[in-house]
């Protein structure tokens, strides 16, 4: 019994991916030179990667690190969005612009995206490769795309290009 906790354990530590440790060294940094703001965002994002790892214990489909990471990410900037607008349309700037310092910061640790242009031809690729012709295949399309452009294309807007391609 110990000896798995333990293989599974150190099968999580070494598998650390490269943008985990930049967000660690920047922590430090941060912490170092006295950036409170900086220094409390990073320390979301640990938690929620952490929260994430928790999350995928024991199970047999977990994706690379950096994917994993970049998911994470991805998920914290949407939410804070949403949390922008909702700010402002509540007329709390204050709150609005706290929550915008945190994507900034965020954003800092996302692997660059593609540009539109570069998403729709990867997006009409896949479509040409399975032969999608309708919004039914939407569901192949997506998954084929998160399977190999996950990092690189925010999934809300793929899932636009692809109904209108589809559609």
């Amino acid at each position: 019994m110990q000896v798995v906790i333990l293989s599974a354990f150190l099968k999580m530590d070494a598998r650390g991916g490269m943008i985990r440790d930049d967000i660690k060294a920047a922590l430090i940094t941060a912490m170092k030179s006295g950036d409170k703001a900086r220094t409390a965002t990073l320390r979301l994002v640990q938690a929620q990667i952490k929260n994430r790892d928790i999350e995928l214990r024991g199970s047999d489909n977990v994706p690379d690190d950096d994917l994993l990471v970049t998911e994470v990410l991805q998920k914290m900037i949407k939410q804070r969005r949403e949390s922008i607008v909702l700010f402002e349309k509540g007329g709390r700037q204050d709150l609005a612009d706290a929550e915008a310092a945190e994507v900034a910061v965020i954003e800092d640790f996302l692997p660059r995206q593609m540009s539109d242009e570069q998403a729709g031809a990867a997006i009409d690729a896949i479509i040409a490769e399975i032969g999608a012709s309708s919004v039914k295949d939407m569901g192949r399309v997506m998954a084929l795309v998160k399977e190999r452009h996950a990092g690189e294309i925010d999934m809300s807007k793929a899932s636009g290009l692809v109904k209108a391609k589809l559609g």
